[in-house]
């Protein structure tokens, strides 16, 4: 005779709301600019333009996670 083992229902799988595109896109444009920052910096010569450049990628990586995080949470319906 063949033992039959119950399975959980799929109703007892947790439910979550996969992140709209836009946000994924954020969040790989920012990582891709804090790569190109550290990149800057890991430089043997790192001289004053690869700071400036590593600065200026920093900040546009803050500026798309800051925009990632709003729209994540106009979509999830909470305040920015």
């Amino acid at each position: 005779m063949t033992k039959v083992i119950p399975l959980a229902s799929r109703c007892a799988a947790p439910t979550t709301t996969p992140e709209p595109l836009e946000v994924i896109q954020l969040h790989a444009q920012a990582h891709n600019a804090l790569s190109t920052a550290l990149h800057c910096l890991a430089q043997p010569e790192c001289t004053t333009l690869h700071l400036k450049v590593a600065t200026g990628r920093a900040l546009r990586a803050a500026t798309l996670l800051k925009r990632a995080s709003a729209a994540s949470s106009a979509t999830k319906g909470g305040a920015a």
